[in-house]
């Protein structure tokens, strides 16, 4: 009898990964390719990258027919418009397997805990809180937008910074560091051309996301308006973290926190996880085990057993 695979992608912003494992579990090959997601790319994108993608996994498995299951974790398949367009390109390249279309929370939590229960707390360039208890009952928060939402993310920091940029200017808070900061990452001298920069339409979120590193920076000269964002930032993610243990009644489980914020600025880490820890004591808070495309594959990997 031939050995049967499992493929889990990751559809992230700008690449996929994917990983492909065998029927006992073991992972057999991983790659990346184009992003798959069509909040960012045009239809014609996504099906070249995804076509490329089964052409590997059809490699790897020794033909498509080998590959019995697969998991794609990915922002906006909550459309039941994207999660159809998804699965019919999948199906246009002769892939006749099982086909699991969910969001990238759901494998992030997967793969975080080796698991799907529990919970996890993303902060990258957007925000989103997920959790699922034994009983299957699940509960998200966030993830609803840089415009309304995403409090706490890298984009609301990057923000938050440029605010505390123009608030020093006109004397609304004291002279702070950030100011010197964010003029030699932009390459601009005056708070003119930080407007400008703001407000050009090819300006989007990730170039505003991409600022939060300094946070770290100036926080290490201790300089109060970056204390401020640190503070003003933990308490929005336990904001976040609140209603998902409430609702699932996860007041001893265990809390994964992931994405650019929470994994490389270790303040607002830290702060979070006092903060959550004052309103929980049992709960324990942890950084992700594996990343999304390793959960992927483990619910494909489970739809297989």
């Amino acid at each position: 009898m031939s050995k049967r695979y499992v493929a889990g992608l990751d559809g992230g912003g700008t690449k996929t990964a994917v990983i492909v494992a065998d029927e006992s579990g073991t992972v057999a090959h991983s790659f990346t390719s184009g992003a798959i997601n069509f909040n960012g790319q045009n239809e014609d994108s996504i099906r070249s990258s995804l076509h490329e993608m089964m052409i590997k996994i059809a490699e790897v498995c020794g033909g498509l027919n080998y590959c019995a299951q697969i998991c794609i974790g990915a922002a906006g398949v909550s459309n039941p418009d994207v999660s159809g367009r998804l699965e019919t390109i999948i199906r246009e390249t002769g892939y006749a397997g099982g086909l699991t279309i969910t969001g990238d929370h759901v494998t992030a939590l997967f793969g975080a805990l080796d698991s799907p229960y529990g919970m996890i707390l993303i902060a990258g360039t957007g925000s989103i809180c997920y959790g699922q208890n034994i009983n299957g009952q699940t509960h998200r928060t966030g993830g609803f937008g840089y415009l309304i939402d995403d409090e706490g993310s890298g984009y609301s920091i990057g923000r938050d910074l440029l605010s505390a940029v123009v608030r020093a200017e006109d004397g609304r808070i004291a002279p702070t560091a950030i100011t010197a900061m964010v003029f030699e990452q932009l390459q601009v001298n005056s708070v003119q051309e930080i407007i400008k920069f703001v407000y050009d339409k090819n300006t989007n979120k990730k170039d505003i996301a991409a600022l939060a590193p300094i946070l770290s920076q100036a926080c290490e000269l201790r300089d109060a308006a970056a204390l401020a964002i640190v503070q003003h930032s933990a308490q929005a993610l336990v904001e976040l973290a609140v209603p998902v243990v409430e609702r699932l009644a996860l007041q001893e489980g265990e809390l994964a926190m992931a994405g650019s914020v929470l994994l490389r600025n270790v303040l607002i880490r830290t702060h979070f996880e006092q903060m959550l820890k004052k309103i929980y004591p049992k709960i324990t808070c942890c950084l992700p085990r594996k990343d999304a495309a390793n959960g992927a594959a483990m619910i494909a990997w489970s739809q297989l057993k």
